[in-house]
């Protein structure tokens, strides 16, 4: 038994296993108390953590024991299992301990503030909601909870009744007594937080940041938007274009290039202009499926269509005709996930009708999309097909992940694999 060996991989099941934590952001604050986030972060981490020892196995050639491998891989998932399971218990015990329960009431009876003490109510044990605080001649309803007193009285109920923190969801700057409020709150070591009602300015969910103290109001959240997600997803896509080069590219294109030929007179890529990052075009590698043509640039192909070559069709069907864009990857100009890139008069026409059309380029195209494995890819014939298409990858765009992006993968080969009815 070769002692390094054992000892390298043991190292090195370390190194991954706090890789794949870190890529899938296992252990953010933010996840762990939510317990089903939680276990669904683990599954995430430790598949990573199997792929992971997997290619290492498999470069590193060396002749390991399967039993041992296979009772690794055993134990590990059994002790991650084991110390959720702890950890599961032990914060619901501590939660339910009175000390860590908090009381709270809610300065304001109207939409926001109702919305807010629902979501207390539905996705937090240790917060009980005791009432309103609001005038009663702006009262005209009857309220989920009761309302306590009128305005000038929360802080005074609070002080009586031991209440933990005190939500105002009235603005300053319409009652300058909240201001006054909220100082007499700390005092008494009542936390006092503001919840401003940012419908003011735009009805959709927006992002707040800081810079220094200065509150920063945008539109969306753009995960990449932070160097160390670019990293990330950059990284991702070195590994996975080099292994595509490596092992598929390196003997399909060949293949492909004597097939294409022997079918139609012509090249073998067709190389084509398309929208990159920040609209900027970018040369679009493609397998050629068409016959040449005048009009590759201008119209998009349709589902018979006359310009197929035989060996085309099967391409596109097969999705094999995309496989070339892993150079664009390897090169910068793609990513293995993104919004598909169409080609540059179809940007001009699409923005024209959507304004929205134009959002997705704050971030490289792709190989495959949120909006691809969805079924929205193809001909775009209708207006609610294009706006679908858009709501997908903006979508993609705030929600971004590394996991995320390994799903739509394996989504993609899946699809591949039992073949998708928009493919042609």
């Amino acid at each position: 038994m070769n002692n390094t060996a054992y000892q390298l991989l043991f190292i090195f099941g370390n190194m991954a296993w706090l890789g794949s934590a870190y890529l899938t952001a296992l252990y953010i604050n933010d996840h762990l108390m939510n317990f089903e986030r939680f276990g669904r972060r683990t599954a995430q981490s430790f598949i990573l953590f199997i792929i992971i020892m997997l290619l290492f196995l498999f470069l590193y050639n060396f002749n390991y024991s399967r039993l041992f491998v296979m009772l690794m891989f055993a134990a590990f998932g059994s002790c991650l299992i084991v110390t959720r399971i702890i950890f599961i218990m032990g914060s619901e015990l501590i939660r339910n301990k009175r000390w860590f329960n908090k009381k709270v009431v809610l300065l304001g009876y109207n939409e926001l503030s109702k919305k807010l003490a629902d979501h207390f109510a539905s996705n937090s044990k240790t917060i009980s909601v005791k009432g309103y605080f609001e005038d009663y001649e702006n009262v005209h309803e009857l309220s989920k909870y009761p309302i306590l007193g009128n305005l000038n009285e929360c802080v005074h109920y609070a002080i009586d009744h031991d209440i933990t923190e005190i939500y105002s969801t009235i603005s300053p700057e319409k009652e300058a007594c909240v201001y006054e409020f909220a100082q007499v709150a700390e005092k008494n070591l009542i936390r006092f937080k503001f919840v401003p009602d940012f419908r003011v300015f735009v009805n959709r969910n927006i992002h707040l940041d800081y810079v220094n103290d200065i509150p920063i109001l945008s539109l969306r959240s753009e995960p990449l938007e932070d160097i160390a997600c670019q990293i990330k997803k950059r990284l991702f896509d070195i590994v996975v274009s080099s292994l595509a080069i490596v092992f598929i590219l390196s003997w399909l294109v060949p293949l492909l290039a004597i097939l294409i030929r022997l079918d139609s007179r012509g090249p073998v890529f067709f190389i084509q202009s398309r929208s990159g990052k920040n609209n900027k075009p970018f040369r679009c590698f493609k397998f050629r499926s068409l016959k040449k043509n005048s009009i590759a640039d201008i119209q998009q192909v349709t589902r018979n269509d006359a310009r197929f070559t035989k060996i085309g069709r099967f391409l596109r069907k097969t999705n094999l005709d995309e496989f070339p864009q892993f150079l664009n990857v390897f090169t910068g100009d793609m990513s293995v996930v993104g919004p598909r890139p169409h080609m540059l008069k179809h940007t001009q026409d699409y923005g024209r009708i959507m304004n929205e059309y134009m959002i997705r380029h704050f971030v490289k195209p792709g190989l495959t999309g949120w909006a691809q494995i969805n079924g929205y890819r193809g001909e775009i014939t209708q207006e609610d097909q294009l706006r679908k298409r858009i709501e997908h990858d903006i979508w993609y765009m705030e929600n971004w992940n590394l996991w995320l992006d390994i799903k739509i993968l394996c989504s993609t080969l899946l699809l591949m694999c039992r073949g998708d009815r928009n493919a042609y």
